[in-house]
């Protein structure tokens, strides 16, 4: 037993003690907002508050959300943009940069357009705005996404080629109304059209700096190629009925790399943009519409990007970016510094954490609590838009989805160090979900990814780590991807090598038609 012993302070000690510590949690009336206007999350940690997301409590109405592969991410943003088409009847737009919301947007009754597969952007669309404005957003784009900055000379004859493509196709450069001596609207040109500009001034032998100039129209015609001119046909998405028809996934998928992708990115944006910016801000209207980017840090990084630009104006906009990545590095630090809210699931990465910790701002204890987040837990930070004398980061228990999350373990306990159990969590856990989308970019078709997923739920939804392996290299999936997933769900370095050396040592004693059966039977 304890003993209890009387002592003299003086009061000076006695002065510094904090008897009463209030927790890292804001009190109940910043947590707990109208039903009817506001976005159910989860319930605080702390005190178990019920925590509603309202844009009108925070300085502006845009959304960071960071976390490894299997976390809760993906969920969230489900949850998140479905119950904000309930309550303000939001539409959104999620910028899929590798096809992941597809399926679910189909499966919602949304709507997928998808670029590279059949639909068209055309580059030079106008969206309402002036073409001088336009070209300057084109050159900025082509700055983030090629190095024609290095090549000034080039920058120009790009520009002045575009320019004149407009001239050509009757467009008054400093005016909103293009419309023909009818009255009918103009159709806007296109690459191809800047392409033939600068093919007639090489002709021409007029111009003094050939290879410029070659080097110039080089550059657009990675853009124009047959095959690969998404951007350089007339436009088939619809920019104006895109941000008004409920759930709509734009899916990016299909173009061939990240320069392709950002172009897409960034001139939706921008069109977006210049539609909210006529429309103004009004608190009364509720979001009109959530732009949802997604692993998209070829636009998300550059701090000259629109993305930047948008969450630094902040209620500027009728509409909220909600940007999301594994990698929080991924995100340009005056993202976060801006966004009114940053959702924080399980993060490992010790680099990570101090990039959010620097930026953010939270404290040590918030820092240990999020690298041991569970599954669908998470921490928030908050920037309400009255000042506050509380900690604005705090963490809730488990985001509360419209549907249970679904959880897979992976088992480590047969992972062995100098003889002992390895100094580290006996399983991890990852959505059934985010699994099931990793096997098929691995090239799993449906047949096998079933089969993977079936015998998680015979074993209680665990498999041991070692098993796991072996499975995955029985369907053809190289170590290079196992070694991405496994590392991206939290599994370290020496931990991995360990699992491969194991992995090879059980194989040994098994025939490839025994190893279903050796899972099934642990």
């Amino acid at each position: 037993m304890g003993r209890l012993s009387v002592s003299s302070v003086y009061n000076v000690d006695l002065a510094r003690r904090n008897f009463l510590t209030r927790p890292p949690e804001p009190p109940e009336e910043y947590l707990m907002s109208d039903p009817t206007n506001s976005i159910y999350i989860g319930r605080t940690k702390v005190f178990h508050v019920p925590f509603s997301w309202t844009f009108q409590r925070v300085s502006n109405p845009h959304i960071c959300v960071v976390g490894i592969s299997g976390s809760g991410k993906s969920y969230f943003v489900k949850t998140f943009i479905t119950r904000a088409s309930f309550v303000w009847s939001t539409n959104s737009l999620i910028i899929d940069w590798a096809g992941e919301y597809k399926d679910w947007v189909k499966q919602t009754g949304g709507k997928v357009v998808a670029l590279g597969k059949g639909s068209y952007l055309n580059l030079l669309d106008l969206g309402g705005m002036k073409p001088h404005d336009r070209i300057k957003q084109i050159m900025r784009t082509l700055s983030i996404l090629t190095d024609i900055e290095r090549y000034p000379e080039q920058k120009r004859l790009t520009e002045q080629a575009i320019e004149k493509a407009y001239v050509l196709s009757k467009f008054k450069l400093d005016s909103k109304l293009q419309r023909d001596g009818l009255g009918r609207p103009l159709l806007p040109p296109t690459l191809k059209d800047v392409q033939k500009i600068l093919e007639d001034q090489i002709l021409a032998g007029t111009y003094e700096f050939p290879a410029e100039l070659e080097n110039a129209l080089y550059r657009v015609k990675q853009f124009t190629r047959e095959g690969e001119d998404y951007f350089a046909q007339q436009s088939t998405v619809d920019l104006e009925g895109i941000t008004k028809s409920g759930l709509v996934d734009l899916d990016l998928s299909g173009l061939p790399d990240e320069v392709f992708r950002g172009l897409a990115g960034l001139s939706m944006l921008q069109f977006i943009k210049e539609k909210m910016r006529e429309e103004g801000w009004s608190s009364t209207k509720g979001l009109k519409l959530i732009v949802v980017l997604d692993e998209a840090w070829k636009i998300a990084k550059d701090e000259n990007s629109d993305v930047v630009m948008i969450v630094r104006e902040g209620r500027k906009y009728q509409f909220a970016m909600l940007v999301a990545s594994q990698n929080p590095t991924d995100i340009a630090e005056a993202i976060f510094s801006n966004v009114g809210s940053t959702f924080i699931f399980r993060i490992k990465f010790e680099r990570f954490l101090d990039y959010l910790q620097t930026t953010l701002n939270f404290s040590d204890y918030m820092r240990g609590e999020i690298s041991k987040l569970g599954m669908g837990a998470c921490a928030v930070n908050m920037s309400f838009s009255t000042t506050s004398k509380f900690s604005e980061t705090f963490l809730i228990e488990k985001v509360e989805g419209e549907e249970p999350l679904q959880e897979f373990f992976l088992d480590l306990a047969s992972i062995l160090e100098n003889g002992g159990a390895v100094e580290m969590a006996k399983t991890v856990s990852f959505e059934k979900e985010e699994l099931k989308k990793r096997l098929r970019s691995f090239g799993l078709d449906e047949v096998h990814v079933e089969e993977i997923t079936e015998l998680f739920n015979k074993k209680n939804r665990h498999m041991d780590v070692i098993s796991f392996v072996i499975l995955l290299e029985r369907y053809g999936v190289g170590r290079v991807n196992i070694t991405s997933f496994l590392k991206d769900i939290g599994i370290e370095d020496s931990t991995i090598i360990n699992i491969f050396s194991k992995a090879d040592f059980k194989r040994l004693g098994l025939g490839d038609r025994d190893i279903t059966q050796v899972i099934l039977a642990e």
